[in-house]
């Protein structure tokens, strides 16, 4: 936070402001120790109305929306409802206000979401590889009121005579699970996508088809806008190894790289021999070192390391992988490519050896292995959503709220992508600038936004401090930003 007057003189303002005005500016931008986890308006988020400008919606939900996606970067601590409410100091609202705002089923989050991956997805280069990685990911919630619950496991002891355990009432515990997607684009942009996983019970009641988690994926598979002709890699985890997720790729022209399942068999007679019985042949085979080094080869810009992670301290992973092609049941012909780090397999098992599936005969050998490395940039993904931007610190008995809640947590997500996007095609931008905004994460890119959320802030605050009317408004405006119950009645 710029708290001194030689911060006001480093951004070409000190000249305008006199020292009274600064001691009044720092009273409002440290107001209760909060700093800057709220704005005074919303034009201070740089390029946040032009963001939002393609929305087409209404003045009133577009402020709506500008004060969750501040919440979402701006907020100190705990994510909530009450977080956004304050997100504006000129315009407060009470936090029912905003629950009662993302329970509307006219509000169509999903179709905001599309038309501003759109506009994100007209800025990046076109031609090029396409990396799209699918997982579910889990938000755990209390309460029996809370709709589209379930317990991930069976956790209830068994009853035997004298046991104390459990006699005390206490909410279950219980999550929601969500199927994302996270496209990478050859300018190593990431768009987010997610379908909500809801019950069968949900389903029953609300008169719609249940699908599972690889059918949804196979949903954002089939649903995927990319330019014509472009080049797509699916890849996921072993719960994707699946027929719609297969039967979706196919249908589409694109490629896929998952684990095999454990249970898949070999095409033959019966009895089939499964797959990862050819594990225990790899210890006769001469195997193929294949080292990966961080930040470096043709997959560097979807990986987006940090300049620590790629300078003198960059590390080498090695694996040591065998291929072979292979007709497995019910999926046809494929590779299957056998990976592990250790050097000399003296007793090859399971849990040494990972198995790779893939549907491309032509890809090499070493981009596969390259390729599927890229799966962890999801769960990078999900970390920096509930980490960084708190998306899954909700509290809502109604569904409906927390799908407008978990899609606006990806528009913001979303805007920051763009605004990574905008400086990078800036004119003329230095060479460090350049390779600074090129590795930034979501935590660099909310510390930048804050950064220059602060400067335009603080110069909005001397221009209003120049004359008594300024003055007077900002004191207004700080007034009522609190709760009515802390305002003095003077």
């Amino acid at each position: 936070m710029l708290r001194s007057f030689q911060g006001v003189r480093r951004i070409g303002v000190a000249k305008t402001a006199r020292l009274e005005h600064i001691d009044r500016i720092q009273v409002i931008l440290t107001s209760r120790g909060r700093s800057l986890a709220v704005v005074m308006v919303a034009d201070v988020i740089p390029g946040l109305n032009r963001f939002l400008r393609i929305l087409g919606v209404t003045e009133a939900s577009r402020v709506m929306i500008s004060r969750l996606i501040a919440g979402f970067l701006l907020h100190r601590g705990r994510m909530s409802c009450l977080q956004t409410a304050g997100a504006i100091r000129s315009d407060v609202r009470h936090r029912a206000q905003v629950g009662r705002f993302l329970g509307r089923k006219r509000l169509r989050t999903d179709k905001l979401l599309d038309a501003l991956r759109g506009e994100v997805l007209r800025m990046v280069r076109r031609t090029g590889l396409y990396v799209f990685v699918i997982d579910a990911t889990l938000c755990s919630q209390q309460g029996t009121q809370t709709a589209n619950t379930f317990q991930t496991g069976n956790r209830q002891r068994r009853p035997r005579k004298g046991r104390r355990h459990g006699q005390n009432k206490h909410a279950r515990r219980s999550v929601h699970s969500f199927t994302m997607a996270l496209l990478l684009t050859p300018d190593g942009q990431r768009l987010p996508f997610q379908k909500p996983y809801k019950t069968r019970e949900t389903c029953a009641r609300e008169q719609c088809r249940h699908f599972t988690s690889a059918e949804s994926a196979a949903v954002l598979i089939r649903e995927l806008q990319v330019p014509a002709g472009a080049r797509v890699v699916v890849l996921g985890d072993t719960a994707y190894d699946s027929v719609d997720v297969q039967a979706a790729c196919d249908e589409r022209g694109f490629t896929w790289i998952v684990p095999c399942n454990s249970e898949r068999v070999l095409s033959g007679p019966k009895p089939r021999p499964k797959v990862r019985s050819l594990i225990q042949e790899l210890s006769s085979v001469s195997l193929t070192p294949i080292p990966l080094v961080a930040g470096q080869g043709p997959y560097a810009r979807y990986e987006r390391k940090s300049a620590s992670r790629t300078g003198r301290k960059r590390r080498t992973r090695t694996f040591y992988v065998h291929e072979e092609r292979r007709t497995v049941q019910s999926v046809g012909a494929v590779r299957l490519v056998f990976s592990t780090t250790q050097a000399q397999l003296r007793s090859a098992t399971p849990d040494t050896v990972k198995i790779l599936m893939t549907n491309d005969q032509t890809l090499p050998l070493k981009d596969v292995v390259a390729l599927y490395t890229l799966r962890w940039q999801i769960e990078q993904f999900f970390k920096e959503l509930k980490s960084t931007l708190g998306f899954h610190q909700y509290r809502f008995q109604n569904f409906e709220a927390v799908i407008s809640w978990v899609d606006l947590a990806l528009i913001a997500f979303l805007y920051l992508e763009w605004y990574r996007a905008r400086q990078l095609t800036r004119r003329a931008p230095s060479k460090r600038e350049q390779t600074w905004w090129r590795c930034q994460r979501t935590h660099g890119l909310c510390q930048a936004v804050r950064l220059a959320s602060e400067q335009a802030e603080l110069k909005y605050l001397v221009d209003r401090l120049k004359t008594p009317g300024g003055t007077q408004k900002l004191q207004r405006t700080l007034r009522n930003s609190f709760p009515k119950e802390y305002r003095a009645t003077a």
